[in-house]
């Protein structure tokens, strides 16, 4: 059966993502994406007035993938130290993940034609991710506002530097594969486990209720192998 209505708007969608990072903006065309997506260039416009509108689209997509993904640190197992120690895990594979960092790429090239766009995307691979982490620090560690914003901030800092550098230039193999619910078994959190072991110890000094009894024990590895 033909896909029709939100069934083939999603469809197109979909394709015009993997047509956008294979091809780039300026050499992707409606008529690849028609062809790709198996739909006649007056059931694209349909949906999509213009390639512009469609790579805006594209855009919200990916959005919408990273967050549902990336979910909120209180949604982890776990005690705060391992919840914290498995969002940031989570953030950072997801980030690292092929199609990630190319949609990164390609953002970054098209910043100058579509800005807003750009921002746009930006918002939700750091300001979000600081945001959640930031609230999060805040409630379970009854921190002042200014004071869970500086330690998300410290904490996003150590882990995305350097792997995130070093993915974007190329110098590290990205990751081909990704489990879309769950983090992966797999992936190295030990950089991750050291930088929520010093935030931690930052808030023995500085939380009102001491984080007791959460940073002086061992960070729980949830049944994982030791990475």
């Amino acid at each position: 059966m033909a896909r029709r209505g939100d069934q083939l708007r999603e469809h197109i969608l979909w394709t015009a993502k993997e047509v956008f990072l294979e091809l780039g903006f300026e050499r992707a065309s409606m008529d690849v994406v028609a062809a790709r997506a198996a739909t006649s260039k007056r059931s694209l416009y349909a949906h999509f007035e213009s390639k512009e509108k469609l790579f805006l689209a594209v855009i919200e997509l990916v959005r919408g993938l990273f967050l549902r993904r990336l979910r909120m640190p209180g949604d982890y197992p776990g005690p705060p130290a391992e919840a914290l120690v498995m969002f940031c895990g989570r953030y950072l594979e997801t980030l690292l993940y092929e199609s990630s960092i190319q949609m990164i790429r390609l953002s970054v090239a098209e910043t100058t034609r579509f800005p807003a766009g750009a921002a746009q995307y930006f918002d939700v691979i750091f300001i979000e991710a600081h945001t959640r982490l930031s609230a999060y620090l805040k409630t379970m560690f009854g921190l002042s506002a200014a004071l869970s914003e500086e330690m998300a901030q410290k904490l996003l800092g150590q882990i995305l530097h350097p792997r995130l550098a070093r993915a974007l230039f190329g110098l590290d193999p990205l990751a081909k594969t990704f489990d879309r619910e769950s983090p992966s078994p797999d992936f190295d959190l030990r950089q991750i486990r050291e930088a929520v072991a010093d935030v931690m110890r930052a808030l023995e000094r500085h939380s009102p209720t001491g984080a007791s009894g959460v940073a002086a024990r061992p960070l729980a590895h949830s049944g994982r192998k030791a990475r």
